[in-house]
């Protein structure tokens, strides 16, 4: 799996007029077996990319409801080498795009110059690391250019303009912008502005942009793929479900929550098309 997969899943989305669905699931909650199962559940579901969180114990751009999750998944086995092995296992039966998410700190304890051949072999196309500067992890960015993989970067709306020329001239893959100066799980997410914003850095960079934070119903969803952005994620929401549906069928619940946003979206109409929307569906 390479930088490849990434573009073929943005461009196979594209010519169907809708926006890709990018899941969140963090590696360890409730435990590792039952992120694989998450996981399976998610993109038989329709989910098109997959987003593997490497829990980290000071998860400073998540909410609570995904830093609780982080600690949780600490304790139960989630790691960096956990989400390489999830993804090892997905492998067996899907070809949709996975992309690491972590911190910096995991990166480094598991070694820069080692993890980019780590994450070829158990079939992983690209990381993001949420506090990684673009001035920063080189030996990464080299290792990740020489087996093919996507180094994804974050924007927010609070990006100057020159962080922003320096972060999208060392972008692959995609980029993912933040919709809010905040954290995950935000309620109050300007997300028509974010929409907009995405396909304003989609012109800039030739990239295709997702957006991410507060997304947690259809009607959200299509506020943000109707007025540009190529892409959308969904964590909050999914990790909700999960921890509803403890001492329960955790899978079953993401893939009906996927499901219903992916269904959702396909009947939204053309990605860009402001006149479209329904009545809204919340998640959340």
């Amino acid at each position: 799996m390479t930088l490849a997969v990434i573009e073929d899943c943005f461009a196979r989305a594209e010519r169907e007029g809708r926006p890709v669905f990018v899941a969140y699931l963090p590696v360890g909650f409730p435990n590792v077996e039952e992120s694989l199962r998450c996981a399976h559940a998610a993109l038989d579901a329709g989910a098109d990319l997959l987003e593997l969180g490497v829990p980290f114990s000071d998860p400073s751009a998540d909410g609570p409801v995904i830093a609780q999750a982080s600690y949780e998944a600490i304790a139960h086995g989630g790691s960096l080498r956990a989400a390489l092995e999830v993804a090892r296992a997905l492998r067996q039966r899907h070809t949709a795009p996975i992309v690491l998410f972590s911190y910096y700190n995991p990166v480094v304890a598991f070694g820069e110059e080692r993890l980019p051949r780590a994450m070829a072999d158990a079939g992983v196309d690209g990381i993001l690391i949420v506090d990684l500067p673009p001035d920063e992890g080189e030996v990464l960015r080299q290792g990740a250019r020489a087996e093919g993989l996507a180094i994804v970067p974050l924007l927010a709306p609070t990006s100057g303009s020159e962080r922003e020329a320096a972060i999208l001239s060392s972008a692959s893959g995609f980029i993912y912008y933040v919709s809010v100066t905040g954290v995950t799980g935000s309620a109050a997410a300007p997300l028509e502005e974010a929409g907009r914003h995405a396909a304003e850095l989609t012109a800039k960079s030739g990239l295709p942009v997702v957006v991410g934070f507060g997304i947690d119903s259809v009607e959200k969803a299509r506020q943000v793929a109707r007025v540009g952005a190529r892409g959308l994620v969904v964590g909050t929401g999914l990790v909700r479900a999960i921890a509803a549906a403890k001492g329960g069928d955790a899978a079953a619940a993401v893939g009906r929550l996927v499901a219903e946003l992916r269904g959702g979206l396909s009947a939204a109409g053309p990605v860009g098309d402001a006149a479209s929307g329904a009545a809204s569906s919340t998640v959340g």
